[in-house]
């Protein structure tokens, strides 16, 4: 009996020893878990850490790189806006220099005009001189007729030397009108030497005015061939680096990359828009310059043209006369 108690007892030392032996090896397992969850979760919060400082890396390039698009934007529009003043300031100054040769085409114009009607006037004062001197030439006639039928012979040779002094007046004015016809075709030959001088000048100025506006679009496109390679190498660039991007900042860049296109192509269309309206403008500068010269050799046949008339004038009046 005793032998069974010890017995007994010793089972349920050892059934002790296996529950505290269990027990001491939940603790230990349990301790060991806890240890592997705070292993794994300073793992999951360092892992956390650099996802997130990634991120804000990712996001601060982006922030960046969207910023440096922006300001290649903004410096395109202050370009355009550089370019809009320039070519204002180039028409202004075209303007002002086509307006100057107007002023000077219509002065000119002017005196031509007022040449014109200081000749004329002077042909009508000396047709009415030559209209007074045969009035008053008949009424001495008629009145030395009336007063002298008694002294015809006298009157005979008095008139003969009368008709001789005429004839010499005759061949004096005539003399006179061949000088006045030769000075002025001299002063023609002058006028039209003068207007072939300014001329010259005028193409010599449009044509330096010409070379320097085509030496300043050849800047222009230079400078936008510059741009646009410069351009073209930020997207290249931008391209290369969207490849380690995700998906979504892919889109954001294309879509900023189609901004910038469209702002590409409105600013060309201004360039081309303005380059169309520089060629109109010179093609009435040319316009107007062909219109003076037609006006100019329409003015000279009609000067030759009232010449002849004046002639012809002058020669019935003076066959008139002798008769």
């Amino acid at each position: 009996e005793a032998t069974m108690k010890a017995n007994e007892w010793q089972k349920e030392h050892e059934s002790y020893e296996l529950k505290w032996a269990s027990e001491r090896d939940a603790e230990e397992y349990e301790k060991q878990l806890a240890r592997e969850r705070r292993e794994s979760l300073n793992l999951r919060n360092a892992e956390g850490r650099r996802i997130r400082d990634n991120e804000h890396e990712m996001k601060r390039n982006d922030m960046n790189k969207e910023h440096e698009s922006y300001e290649l934007k903004w410096a395109g529009e202050r370009d355009a806006e550089e370019y809009k003043k320039q070519l204002a300031l180039e028409r202004r100054e075209s303007l002002a220099l086509r307006n100057a040769e107007g002023v000077r085409i219509r002065y000119l114009e002017a005196q031509m005009k007022a040449n014109d009607f200081h000749n004329e006037h002077e042909s009508y004062e000396l047709k009415w001189a030559g209209e007074r001197d045969a009035d008053e030439y008949k009424k001495q006639l008629a009145r030395e007729r009336r007063e002298s039928f008694e002294l015809r012979n006298a009157e005979g040779r008095h008139a003969r030397d009368v008709e001789a002094t005429m004839k010499a007046n005759e061949w004096q004015k005539e003399h006179e009108s061949y000088e006045l016809k030769w000075a002025s075709e001299r002063d023609a030959e002058e006028y039209e030497k003068q207007l072939a001088r300014e001329r010259r000048e005028s193409l010599n100025l449009r044509n330096a005015e010409g070379r320097r506006i085509r030496d300043n679009e050849h800047e222009m496109k230079r400078n936008d061939m510059n741009k646009e390679h410069e351009s073209y190498e930020l997207k290249w660039a931008g391209e290369r680096d969207a490849e380690e991007y995700k998906k979504q900042l892919a889109l954001e860049r294309r879509e900023s990359l189609a901004l910038r296109n469209a702002e590409g192509v409105r600013i060309r269309y201004l360039e081309a828009q303005m380059k169309a309206n520089d060629f109109h403008n010179e093609h009435e500068s040319y316009e107007l310059k062909w219109a003076g010269e037609r006006d100019a050799d329409e003015y000279k046949k009609q000067l030759a043209r009232e010449r002849r008339e004046s002639f012809e004038l002058r020669n019935a009046e003076g066959r008139h006369a002798r008769d």
